[in-house]
């Protein structure tokens, strides 16, 4: 967690260190193209502009949609696995009363490594360790469920369905944790942004003296909203978070006492 959150945070560091300086860079790169060709200088920019400009909104656009969509999603599947566990602990009231006890002991304990798993994350190994565990606890819920419900169909035909449903949506949150965009996108991003920045020094060098204010806010504005859009693309990281979501798992492991 620590090296994605340092690398994050120096993703946008760099960025805002580089835009400062492709200002500058900009500006005393426009000062003496006006000096050599005071008519000239800006002939025929503004499409250019326009056209990088725009790009680089259309990226955030997309990048920014995209992590707030990925986001909602690792949110809901939180509260669809609350609800997989939850319905498939209430049918084992349908299994033979001696086989009970230890039916919901193992789910107690399956319940326990699956929220360990996720407050190990974004470090996926130490995950997966947890993950493991909770993959050998679900096979032993479904033999013991199909031991215990062997000469009963309704009772299997009730509970063998919800615990399917309970094992599969792992794999989904799996799936959706390890979902984000082609790191050449955000390279993309990062790119745009020094591109404009140059752009946009280009174009003040017209000014007699440096507008810090329009500088520094240029360049705050595009590095706080690439960090919001790393932010929802790693919600266990930074100040975006899934934590609170997963309360939902814990009261029911809380309603399992």
């Amino acid at each position: 967690m620590i090296r994605i959150l340092f690398s994050v945070l120096a993703f946008a560091g760099g960025m805002f260190l580089g835009m400062i300086v492709l200002q500058e860079a900009g500006r005393r790169l426009g000062a003496r193209r006006l000096a050599r060709d005071p008519e000239g200088a800006r002939t025929g920019l503004g499409a250019v502009e326009g056209a990088i400009f725009g790009l680089m909104g259309l990226v955030i656009a997309f990048t920014f949609s995209g992590a707030a969509a990925r986001f909602d999603a690792r949110r809901q599947l939180i509260g669809e696995e609350a609800n997989a566990i939850g319905t498939a602990y209430l049918r084992v009231d349908l299994l033979p009363a001696e086989t009970q006890p230890k039916m919901r002991e193992l789910f107690r304990r399956y319940v326990d490594t699956r929220l360990e798993a996720y407050d190990r994350l974004p470090d996926l190994r130490a995950a997966r360790e947890a993950l493991a565990r909770s993959v050998a606890l679900q096979g032993e819920i479904w033999n013991g469920s199909v031991e215990a419900g062997r000469g009963a169909p309704p009772v299997t035909m009730l509970l063998l369905p919800a615990l399917n449903a309970m094992i599969d949506i792992t794999t989904t949150r799996m799936v959706a944790i390890q979902m984000h965009p082609p790191l050449i996108i955000f390279a993309m991003l990062g790119l745009l942004a020094l591109v404009c920045s140059l752009l946009a020094g280009y174009a003040m060098a017209g000014s007699k003296s440096r507008s810090l204010v329009h500088s520094v806010g240029f360049a705050v504005v595009l590095t706080l909203t690439v960090y919001v859009i790393l932010d929802l693309e790693f919600p266990r990281v930074g100040l975006i978070r899934v934590d609170a979501t997963d309360q939902v798992l814990r009261d029911v492991r809380q309603s399992m006492r």
